[in-house]
């Protein structure tokens, strides 16, 4: 069974959120020292906790800390090239660094170059919204052959993420398997078969000559469970869609069951690439090739559901398969890691234990994003996500639970650690030169951008 034509953005509803009277900032605003408020991470939870933020109060000044050079996270460098559309949220977060209220400072590791103790006794408030940096593993046998891949490293080459820049795939298999079926595998699976005219838009060069030597005319998404409990969403507007889960079933029935007509069957007789689905297997052992050095296949187990609908469970039945190929991609998931030990941290469900966004435990200190609720959902998912921790920090605000009568120091105390330990950031104007330069080197080569991956490249273009 082949499908076709499933996209990655899908969205969930808008909430509403807990509100804080117009006339009660009015008194806080005219009464209170000005909050300082720090964002660690400028990917899309960063942006839309520092956008609510300034929105919602008319004297909190917002500084967002980046470890890249370059922001905007996920939407830089982990969205598909050939959904450029998706990437127009990058507009909304210009504006928020353009307020004279919000600041960006990139090429700053906290952990490394700051410690997060030391952000909190230079800010009222600190949110840490920095994402997930790692990929859950598999866990089995051979999993560590050369041409086994994440599936985060894969889309980070392809997106010009700096620390996957060299990664070098091997693409010369025909079959390749991509285990999970979420939106990044579908990701993945599209860039491995799209013609090179739909993916000429922000993919780097080198990756895009790559794929056009590649080799790849099939690709298997293999999942545990069946077709009800699949992770990936349709592709649909900024809107509620009602029942999306029995919409994506019905899409899936129609285009395996449905025959093709006369153009559709005649496309389908032409194709020189296919992809499909396969349920119910398991992922036992990656089968090590003759060198005992690259793959050759996977052994995989039939597994059977208990339950029903997406708590049902995958029970191996006994019965295994293998399957041939040489390159195989895992996608089961991102996880998010610790940024340093003064910060509690759930190492098994990887996250911040917190509620509503604050930190148990550690007054002043918040959390956004996948770091908060787990690697799940979309843009918009983590946009009300986000909303919501920085209406807890608007709250503690307004209940004084966050203390402005202490004066806070903000960058400038921030500064002169920097500057002590070597460290120079990157400011949201220094931003706009690489981005100018990527945007002309891209027009020579009738793309709209060619991406900067080398950081000191980065540096060098803004004389830093």
């Amino acid at each position: 069974m082949a499908i076709e034509g499933l996209g990655w953005e899908g969205i969930g509803a808008w909430p509403g959120y807990r509100g804080v009277g117009v006339q009660a900032w009015e008194l806080l605003s005219t009464a209170a020292l000005a909050p300082q408020i720090c964002v660690v991470g400028s990917g899309p939870a960063g942006f839309y906790t520092a956008q609510h933020l300034l929105k919602h109060h008319r004297l909190a000044r917002v500084d967002i800390y980046e470890k890249l050079p370059v922001p905007f996270g996920l939407v830089r460098f982990g969205v598909a090239p050939d959904h450029p559309e998706v990437k127009n949220v990058i507009n909304t977060f210009t504006q928020t660094a353009h307020s004279d209220r919000c600041a960006y400072y990139g090429n700053v590791t906290i952990g490394k170059d700051v410690m997060v103790k030391e952000l909190q006794r230079a800010y009222h408030a600190v949110v840490l919204s920095y994402g997930a940096e790692d990929n859950q593993i598999l866990g089995i046998p051979g999993e560590n052959l050369s041409t086994v891949y994440s599936a985060r490293a894969f889309v980070g080459w392809y997106n010009g993420l700096p620390e996957n820049r060299d990664l070098k795939p091997d693409l010369s298999s025909e079959t390749a398997v991509v285990l999970g079926q979420g939106n990044v595998a579908l990701d993945v699976a599209r860039v491995l078969l799209s013609p090179l005219d739909i993916l000429r838009t922000d993919i780097t060069e080198g990756s895009l000559a790559a794929i056009a030597c590649s080799k790849v005319k099939r690709v298997w998404l293999v999942g545990r469970r069946g077709p009800l409990q699949v992770a990936f969403t349709i592709k649909v507007k900024l809107i509620y869609v009602p029942r999306p889960r029995k919409r994506l079933t019905e899409l899936m029935i129609k285009s395996a069951l449905e025959k093709p007509g006369e153009k559709e069957a005649a496309r389908w007789a032409s194709a020189t690439k296919e992809w499909g689905l396969k349920f119910q297997r398991s992922p036992l052992e990656v089968l090590p090739a003759a060198d005992g050095k690259q793959a050759r296949g996977i052994r995989m187990a039939v597994t059977r559901l208990e339950g029903s609908g997406e708590s049902a469970r995958a029970v191996p039945t006994g019965e295994v398969e293998e399957l041939e190929c040489r390159l195989i991609l895992s996608s089961i998931g991102y996880r998010s890691l610790p940024l340093d030990s003064s910060i509690p941290f759930d190492p098994k469900l990887g996250i911040i234990p917190n509620s509503l966004g604050r930190v148990q435990g550690a007054p002043g200190l918040y959390c956004s994003g996948w770091v908060k609720r787990g690697p799940t959902g979309v843009i918009i998912t983590t946009m009300n996500d986000s909303f919501d921790t920085a209406q807890s920090v608007l709250e503690d605000l307004q209940m004084g639970v966050l203390n402005l009568s202490n004066s806070k120091e903000g960058f400038k105390s921030v500064r002169s650690i920097l500057h002590s330990r070597g460290v120079h950031p990157v400011t949201f104007s220094d931003w706009e030169k690489i981005d100018a330069a990527e945007v002309a080197r891209g027009k020579l080569a009738g793309k709209p951008r060619e991406k900067i991956v080398d950081p000191q490249e980065m540096l060098q273009l803004i004389s830093h």
